[in-house]
């Protein structure tokens, strides 16, 4: 019987588009567990998002500018915490919205999108909002993806980006990889609960 390598590491290249998922025992504050959306990825920059690291704010409690409409925002990260991000499909809807891959957008005019969700509140499906993003500096993630802290995946399609909300997104993400990745999303956070 051929025994399974339970090792985090892989072979698969970070890309813009991609999500990250960390070594399930990362022990840090921002990163434990975390699904990230990598929204660029070059020489110049590379960011992205925590997917699954929610808070209890209300959007119209950010911005008192937006409508009283149900939201959910992600802690994005700990760079520039005090700011909003979004990401989305709306595409050239949003004027100044960039193309992260496929359908999915970030950023744009940020009174447009406070004018769209006035008109159409349904549309709030469609984006997702962050405080603060996480980054990396040049070869700083190569660098990371070398020591196995993340797992690059290509396989979590937008629709599950955008509307999940559950605090095992993660757990998720890893049951998707395969048998090697399932026994490994099944780890106790604290291995000595093992």
């Amino acid at each position: 019987m051929k025994k399974l390598d339970l090792s985090f590491k892989n072979n698969r290249k970070a890309t813009q588009g991609c999500l990250l998922l960390s070594d399930p025992f990362i022990n840090d504050p921002y990163f434990t567990r975390v699904a990230i959306l990598l929204c660029r990825h070059n020489k110049k920059e590379t960011f992205g998002f925590v997917l699954n690291n929610f808070i209890e704010l209300n959007l119209n409690e950010h911005d008192g500018n937006f409508i009283e409409i149900p939201s959910k925002i992600s802690i994005g990260g700990p760079v520039e915490e005090n700011n909003l991000f979004y990401i989305h499909t709306l595409g050239s809807r949003l004027k100044g919205s960039e193309q992260i891959v496929g359908n999915l957008y970030f950023g744009g005019d940020y009174e447009s999108l406070r004018e769209l969700l006035d008109q159409e509140p349904s549309l709030l499906k469609e984006i997702r909002f962050f405080i603060g993003y996480s980054g990396w500096d040049y070869q700083q993630l190569e660098d990371e993806m070398k020591e196995h802290t993340w797992l690059a995946v290509n396989n979590i399609d937008e629709n599950e980006i955008l509307s999940s909300t559950s605090d095992d997104f993660w757990k998720e993400c890893m049951n998707k990889q395969g048998p090697k990745f399932q026994l490994i999303s099944q780890f106790p956070l604290n291995p000595n609960d093992n």
